[in-house]
């Protein structure tokens, strides 16, 4: 449900600001995955040396 949620408020952020909104959107993504996988691999870096 939450999920749902955050999909509305996207589409309505799009609508009100328009294409700049949704080239934001996606480089805040961007820069998510990016950080997930930093961390992933921090981690079995971590895990190997143990």
């Amino acid at each position: 449900m939450e999920l749902a949620g955050d999909v509305v408020i996207a589409a309505v952020a799009l609508r009100v600001f328009g294409r700049d909104a949704a080239v934001l959107v996606r480089r805040l993504a961007a820069a998510g995955v990016r950080a997930g996988i930093s961390e992933m691999r921090r981690n079995s870096r971590d895990e190997g040396q143990a």
